[in-house]
């Protein structure tokens, strides 16, 4: 597995998603994070797993296991969500991890999201923002970069992006009055991530996908919000995206659009081709020279912090014996139990 790792990461990778399917165990776990340190040599890895509590998208025991953020939203107590996504970045820490796929800042308006229904901190943007801010501010003082995802937000949709594309009939104001209330915090307090959604907004751009799209992520995330921080495309093996684009095209017109880094997780044959299209379309002048280098020096930034700042220390992990741990499950009890009071 060195071997192949070494190959891709020398392709220019700039990290590796860790699911639930790549281990067994957390000493599993941790060993292959030091197999994908090993194979990137003295190259700092961004190290990325979902951790977001409830059932969907959390890790499984030992880990703690800590309410959904839906629950956590009708608690409403900002306090809590940080302490509880401080101690979340220490199990990832311990385990090896140095990014988390969250907080989830979509607004859960309709009822019927297989997307939003337990991830989402609400409908309220407002609330959204407060419970966001909160995740984020935890896992940075846990040593974990957080991801707010998924923008510009589909809360407002029936259709799970995983099998097939979204559609928000939402035009630019009302996304400015509610979806991207959240996001706009986010930015404003320096979130160092943000991941695209894959979804169509028609009256935004009726021709490409959110995550592919260049007036949503250049016109909008970075001209009109002022993000400086690392775009990353969520899963271009999505259906969303994969019944419509091939990963090569998908991966050449997301980095267009104004994405800098491209997640593939669905098909480990389609990351060498997908890395070979986008170099031959850099070879050819596809891309802009000086965003190709403003991208890169975000990344490298980014990498530079995994290595000492935020993130920092992940690399060797850490004790292991923080993983479920007394005083965090001590923690998560107590917030069950206000989940609980909360629902009567």
């Amino acid at each position: 597995m060195s071997e192949r790792l070494g190959g891709l990461l020398e392709f220019g990778l700039a990290g590796v998603v860790i699911f639930a399917r790549n281990y067994r165990s957390v000493e599993e776990l941790r060993a292959l994070i030091a197999e994908i340190r090993y194979a990137a040599a003295a190259k700092p890895v961004l190290i990325g797993i979902d951790q977001e509590g409830g059932q969907q998208f959390a890790l499984a025991p030992p880990f703690t296991q800590w309410p959904s953020a839906a629950e956590l939203g009708r608690v409403g107590d900002a306090a809590l969500v940080e302490e509880i996504a401080r101690a979340m970045a220490r199990e990832l820490r311990a385990a090896g991890a140095n990014l988390d796929f969250a907080p989830m800042l979509d607004l859960h308006v309709q009822s019927e999201s297989p997307i939003t229904r337990e991830r989402s901190f609400g409908a309220d943007a407002n609330l959204v923002a407060r419970m966001g801010l909160a995740f984020s501010h935890g896992l940075r003082a846990g040593g974990v970069f957080a991801c707010a995802k998924h923008f510009p937000g589909h809360g407002d949709t029936r259709i799970d992006p995983h099998l097939d594309l979204p559609t928000l009939s939402g035009t630019l104001e009302r996304l400015n009055a509610a979806e991207l209330v959240p996001f706009a915090a986010a930015i404003a307090d320096a979130v160092p991530m943000i991941m695209t959604a894959h979804i169509l907004l028609p009256k935004v751009d009726a021709a490409r996908p959110a995550s592919l799209s260049r007036r949503i992520l250049t016109g909008l995330l970075r001209g009109q919000m002022n993000f400086g921080g690392v775009i990353l495309a969520d899963d271009l093996g999505m259906g969303a995206i994969a019944k419509n684009y091939g990963a090569g095209q998908a991966a050449i017109e997301t980095i267009a659009a104004g994405t800098d880094l491209v997640m593939l997780g669905h098909n480990e044959a389609d990351i060498e081709p997908a890395v070979e299209a986008v170099l031959r379309a850099f070879e050819a002048g596809r891309f802009d020279a000086g965003e190709w280098d403003a991208s890169a020096g975000r990344i490298e930034r980014l990498r530079a912090a995994a290595e000492f700042g935020v993130g920092a220390g992940a690399a060797d992990g850490g004790d292991t014996g923080v993983i479920g741990c007394e005083e965090h499950r001590a923690l998560s009890e107590a917030a069950f139990r206000r989940v609980s009071e909360v629902q009567g």
